[in-house]
């Protein structure tokens, strides 16, 4: 599929997917929605794919979410698989994502990094749900992930009033793991993926599905469940060749597989 409004590309195990209307922050109309979906489909399916980065074009925006002059004048229409950015209801792959939040994340932009697993941002990136001061909510999974990333309280506090976070203070309680200069934010996405990469991509996988489905169970039934992707760790020849490069002082050649 060609490509219009966002950037794919994959390199030494990464797939780069750019949000690439910088003209209108980054916000997303249908078509943009249905090219991500696209893209996001085929990072899960490329098994050479292990990691993908998040971003926007530009300095300004990651996005600025749903593009309501678009919807105005167009009304709603079908955005693909995988919910809003191709991402926000896709729950059938546990390959890692990075968000790197170049500006301001707002409404279904700050949905799509809700939707990550890492994000790094830039110092003048601003992170928030305003969708209640236009009539609407944060329906494609911000009043739900968010109280589950935050503090009750501090979450609440965004949802009902719309007000973004600075950076620096999304950083503060806890929902971006790092703050970086603006030239700085894709290397460091990059050096989170590096280490990421420097485990086996399966037991990251399983390490990630277990994780996530636990949340919602109790301790012990997350404790007692049994993780497909758990299973297909143990059946890998990457779970025989970890605990042999240990013991051989070598440095274990992950295949994925």
């Amino acid at each position: 599929m060609a490509y219009q409004y966002i950037k794919y590309e994959k390199k030494d195990h990464l797939a780069y997917i750019t949000i690439n209307r910088p003209d209108v922050m980054n916000s997303l109309h249908p078509p943009a929605n249905r090219e991500l979906s696209d893209a996001f489909d085929d990072f899960s399916r490329d098994d050479n794919c292990w990691i993908g980065i998040v971003t926007g074009a530009g300095e300004k925006a990651f996005s600025a979410g749903n593009d309501l002059k678009y919807t105005a004048e167009h009304g709603m229409e079908k955005l693909g698989s995988g919910g809003f950015g191709g991402i926000t209801y896709r729950f059938d792959s546990w390959k890692p994502l990075i968000a790197a939040v170049n500006g301001y994340a707002l409404g279904g932009g700050f949905e799509i990094a809700l939707s990550c697993d890492i994000i790094v941002a830039s110092e003048n990136a601003q992170l928030g749900l305003p969708e209640p001061t236009v009539g609407l909510m944060a329906g494609a999974g911000g009043v739900h992930r968010l109280p589950r990333q935050l503090p009750l309280k501090i979450a609440m506090g965004m949802i009902l009033t719309g007000k973004p976070l600075s950076a620096q203070r999304a950083y503060e309680v806890g929902i971006v793991n790092e703050v970086v200069k603006l030239e700085d934010l894709m290397a460091t996405a990059e050096k989170w993926a590096s280490d990421i990469l420097r485990c086996a991509p399966l037991s990251v996988r399983a390490s990630k599905q277990c994780s996530m489905v636990g949340l919602e169970i109790g301790q012990e039934d997350a404790l007692m469940r049994r993780y497909p992707a758990e299973d297909e760790m143990r059946d890998s020849e990457d779970y025989v060749d970890g605990p042999k490069a240990f013991a051989e002082k070598r440095t274990p050649q992950w295949k994925g597989k």
